[in-house]
């Protein structure tokens, strides 16, 4: 049996917890006062009645989530059935949309009689069709871009700034900029994975019942006894077959391996002692930062309700900034009230300041072809020196990712979710 020292409690670290517990002991190190990361559920209340709101985490689907759903199988959590919607609004030229149907595709009607939109529409089907011969050919270069695919295809600017554009940017969290030269490579295993170039036949979507937090506490139970909030660590280093955690206090511990839980700037700060392999690959991983704000303020949602989506992009002339989405929660939570309650990315400025609940800062990796290349030298860095990194940065960023990238540290250990390895790599 082994002493672990995992450092932080996202869902990367408490999955490698879970799992390592089984057979080793397991110390977990989180520097905020609360486990979770972004499983962050906030309680307000409204008209005297307390609502459940997810911030952070929120859906999951039955394709190309199969290790976290086995997870959730392990620890008894089940799923609620969810709405997965994207609508675009145009703050400029007022055009906007929602794809959920055909109905709200034309809640704005004038749209039916602008050629514009039916070319939109068009390419929408033209681009799917391409990405899926791509995809099934695996014709392209490393080197070629989203922006490059959308040039060399003829593909409208139109088409690209109220369509492909803000939904990559919607789910990296990133500028409509920043996608553009996001590695084609990259992006179309993604789309296609999750079912995105489909018209029809995509993924069943869902959340959590009771909120995203409500897994927590059953993951956590085989080691909670062993989790330390407000933990300051000021350093790590390793020497003598053995990882030495320092602490501001001047606290000493000593363990015989350590997983890496944090985000990949945060792990490379903490290692005082990090190779030259380590510098390269954990730095050229870096994270952006976005404002998230929880408020009731409906004007950051489409002009039309029919046009109200789960994920809504606004629009505007910036094109370096920051995505701005806002999440109905009451469509994706199942939500029954009066009040619509909203999450939005990076617009904390529109929001009328008395309708703001709550405000946060959130961190996400940035995607780009040196961060992707990066995630394939993982096996130089990850297992050497008695040191394992987790997180969703080494896969595609989300709830899946940080699971498997902690299924694959604990695989080292000889523990494992109760699924089959076939399995584990679908999707």
């Amino acid at each position: 049996m082994k002493r672990i020292a995992i450092i932080g409690s996202g869902v990367s670290g408490l999955t490698a917890a879970y799992l390592l517990s089984k057979k080793h002991q397991v110390s977990v190190f989180e520097k905020s006062d609360r486990i979770g990361g972004h499983t962050a559920t906030v309680d307000v209340e409204v008209d005297n009645k307390s609502y459940a709101i997810d911030t952070g985490f929120i859906v999951f689907n039955n394709k190309t989530y199969p290790n976290f759903l086995a997870l959730l199988d392990e620890i008894g959590i089940g799923k609620q059935e969810t709405e997965m919607s994207f609508s675009v609004h145009n703050t400029h030229t007022g055009m906007e949309y929602n794809g959920h149907n055909l109905d709200t595709l034309f809640a704005q009607r004038r749209n039916l009689f602008n050629p514009k939109f039916w070319l939109l529409v068009k390419d929408i089907l033209r681009f799917n069709k391409i990405c899926k011969q791509h995809y099934q050919d695996q014709n392209y270069s490393d080197t070629l871009t989203l922006g490059d695919f959308l040039q060399a295809h003829n593909f409208s600017d139109y088409f690209s700034e109220h369509y492909i554009l803000p939904m990559a940017a919607a789910i990296w969290s990133s500028s409509l900029a920043e996608m553009e030269q996001l590695q084609f490579h990259f992006f179309v295993q993604f789309f296609h994975h999750h079912g995105l170039l489909n018209v029809v036949d995509r993924p069943q979507w869902y959340v959590i019942p009771g909120a995203s937090r409500s897994y927590l506490a059953p993951l956590c139970q085989p080691f909670k006894d062993n989790i330390h909030l407000n933990a300051d660590i000021k350093s790590i280093t390793r020497q003598d077959g053995q990882v030495q955690l320092y602490f501001n206090s001047g606290d000493i511990k000593t363990f015989d391996e350590v997983v890496l839980a944090c985000h990949s700037d945060q792990a490379l700060a903490l290692l005082a002692d990090a190779s030259s392999a380590e510098q390269t690959i954990l730095g050229a991983m870096p994270y952006s930062e976005n404002s998230v704000v929880l408020h009731t303020d409906t004007r950051l949602l489409p002009k039309r309700q029919k046009a109200w989506a789960s994920w809504n992009y606004q629009l505007s002339s910036n094109r370096t900034k920051p995505a701005s989405v806002t999440y109905n929660m009451n469509i994706l939570q199942g939500l029954t009230s009066e009040t619509t309650f909203c999450v939005t990315l990076n617009q904390q400025e529109a929001i009328e300041p008395s309708k703001i609940l709550r405000e946060f800062t959130y961190h996400h990796p940035i995607f780009s072809t040196d961060s992707i290349n990066a995630q394939q030298q993982r096996t130089k860095i990850c297992g050497i020196q008695h040191t394992h990194f987790v997180g969703a940065y080494w896969y595609s960023g989300f709830h899946e990712d940080g699971v498997r990238s902690a299924v694959d540290v604990a695989r080292r250990f000889d523990c494992y979710l109760l699924l089959s390895e076939s399995e584990q790599h679908e999707g």
